[in-house]
């Protein structure tokens, strides 16, 4: 299916988001095996073609028809019962069953597998699906993040009895998963959560209320609760896994007493849930439930990561389209030199988001086999992607509504939804100053910041790169960490926190992207985006000087076609032998 233009209002719709990006595919040669990639891609041009049709025609509806909370029925039985709109259904049969997104990492058979799909597939076709349909994504990583912990903690009884369901790909015996935490005292202060557990004839049974719970009709919900007469704090705590049906079918006891109006993610249900006795299992050891949980709340903020990601790559693309097809004062726009700039910050920020998604994704893989090195890189970048990508988003998709202009703010078309939903990025999971805590938290407690540093001069080592470009990066680089460590180490420093973990994620994306660039077989255009992370993100620069890009080298960037090495560097010559500490925040 071709775009539609029509005099002077270009429409994208019938794009394939994969085809239209270039820079995908390249990647995906950098970060999955070939005999991986040869037994996927198709999968990817696939799903690129219903995300730029039919995807967004169903996510369109689905905004626009939220779901309902039915209570009873009108025999006044307790019904309990979301109804959700045809379309949503509809994406879930997609994602859930024809893509299989929650069941691949965890066994063989998506696409045919011989055996589980490493997480550079699930989070490449993830950044695919979001760019069309964001608030489903939080139930597919819900149930994706809650089977790995049941797999990781749980019985051997439990996995056993729901684990084929969580991985189904039949609608019928589908389980989806969720995770009911926040109350209305204890948000982020998880220590303060006043759900109890107490013990009846042999069973666990939950007493509390819930204050927002996404996917709120799960099937199965990890919860936090405190076991009656157990420690206060997070060390008090015990993970519980909550069935939304008992084994004789009937309802468990408790209740969703109200569904939430929300910004965004208005497609997906989230409401507020009282345990009334719930039957519960424990997962994990008792008192470690706090422990156990992080796990799942890494996997949905690294996932949180990648949706932003891709949000922020629909609004490049849209840009992109828009710009290379509406014609103003005599030219395209994307020929105006302001537009160039305002596309080309728009880019760098995405290109940003997506090393870092794919990159730690790479890392879990590892981790996942016992890689000790990849785990404490996990441990770090997670909560760094979370931050800084997700706050990133909010603002890329704000200036992709404004390349459409007016058109941009009505609701026929997708902008003001994208935009809607990238602000819940850096809310879901922790927000901005919670997560940027924790990046500290994890340098102080977890020694993570010696194992970034020297895995980030090694790879940028291994990258080709000039000999002033090289020492730009290892300065920042250095600088950025000794004012890191500085940071973790003063417990009054707490209001840098914020500017020194987005130094920090500027200097690992810039770093990062210029070893990607030394492996993409012909193509120097990560390299580009990497010098300019430094020159707009990190180094000194005046506010009043002329801007320093070759506007030929901006334009070709702006093409997305492959880049001379030389052309690369001149978009960060004027940059590279400025010194001085990074860029605040």
């Amino acid at each position: 299916m071709e775009p539609h233009i029509h005099r002077n209002i270009p429409d994208s719709h019938g794009m394939n988001a994969y085809a239209a990006d270039p820079e995908f595919a390249r990647l995906l040669r950098v970060y999955a095996a070939p005999e991986v990639l040869a037994e996927v891609e198709p999968q990817f041009t696939r799903l690129g073609g219903l995300v730029g049709a039919e995807l967004e025609d169903l996510a369109l509806a689905a905004d626009k028809n939220p779901p309902a909370l039915q209570l009873r029925s009108r025999n006044a039985a307790d019904l309990q019962r979301i109804d959700k709109h045809p379309a949503y259904q509809r994406l879930e049969g997609y994602a859930f069953c024809e893509f299989g997104l929650a069941a691949m990492s965890h066994r063989a058979g998506v696409f045919g597998s011989a055996a589980p799909l490493p997480p550079i597939v699930k989070y490449g076709l993830t950044y695919l699906f979001v760019q069309a349909e964001f608030g489903l994504c939080c139930p597919l990583s819900m149930t994706d993040a809650l089977t790995r912990t049941l797999r990781k903690f749980g019985s051997e009884d439990l996995v056993a009895r729901y684990v084929d369901a969580l991985t189904s790909q039949d609608a019928e015996t589908l389980f989806q998963g969720a995770m009911f935490m926040t109350e209305q005292d204890a948000g982020s202060d998880v220590g303060a959560i006043g759900t109890t557990a107490h013990r009846e004839d042999g069973v666990w049974r939950l007493y509390g209320d819930k204050w927002f719970c996404s996917n709120a009709d799960a099937d199965l919900a990890m919860v936090l609760a405190r076991p009656a007469g157990g420690d206060g704090g997070t060390g008090g705590l015990t993970l519980f896994l909550l069935p939304r049906r008992l084994a004789d079918g009937s309802l468990n006891h408790y209740r969703i007493v109200r569904l939430k109006d929300k910004l965004g993610t208005r497609s997906m249900a989230s409401g507020e849930i009282v345990l009334e006795g719930a039957e519960a299992y424990v997962v994990g050891e008792e008192g470690r439930g706090f422990k156990h949980m992080t796990d799942m709340i890494n996997m949905s903020r690294l996932s949180n990561g990648v949706r932003s990601s891709g949000l922020m790559r629909r609004a490049v693309n849209e840009g992109l389209f828009i710009a290379r097809h509406r014609r103003a004062f005599g030219r395209r726009l994307i020929e105006l030199p302001l537009m160039q700039r305002q596309l080309a910050k728009m880019m760098v920020s995405a290109e940003q988001g997506r090393t870092m998604a794919f990159h730690t994704a790479m890392c879990l893989e590892r981790a996942d086999v016992g890689d000790d090195e990849a785990a404490r890189l996990l441990r770090i970048l997670t909560p760094l992607i979370k931050f800084r990508s997700t706050r990133d988003a909010r603002k890329v998709a704000g200036d992709g509504m404004e390349i459409r202009g007016g058109c941009g703010y009505i609701e026929e078309w997708s902008d003001a939804r994208v935009l809607r939903d990238a602000h819940l990025g850096s809310i879901w999971e922790g927000t901005s100053n919670i997560v940027a805590l924790d990046v500290f938290r994890a340098i102080r407690r977890e020694g993570t910041l010696p194992v970034l540093h020297g895995y980030l001069a090694a790879r940028l080592d291994e990258a080709d790169l000039p000999e002033a470009v090289h020492e730009a990066m290892r300065t920042t680089l250095d600088k950025g960490v000794a004012r890191a460590e500085q940071v973790a180490a003063d417990e009054g420093a707490e209001p840098d926190v914020r500017a020194v973990a987005t130094g920090l994620y500027n200097v690992t994306a810039a770093v990062l992207m210029a070893w990607e660039a030394s492996r993409v077989e012909g193509d120097w255009r990560r390299l580009a985006l990497a010098q300019l992370v430094m020159t707009h993100k990190l180094l000194p620069r005046d506010p009043w000087a002329s801007a320093p890009e070759d506007p030929d080298a901006l334009r070709a960037l702006l093409d997305e076609t492959p880049m001379a090495r030389d052309q690369a560097l001149q978009l960060g010559a004027a940059g590279a032998d400025r010194q001085g500490e990074p860029k605040p925040a």
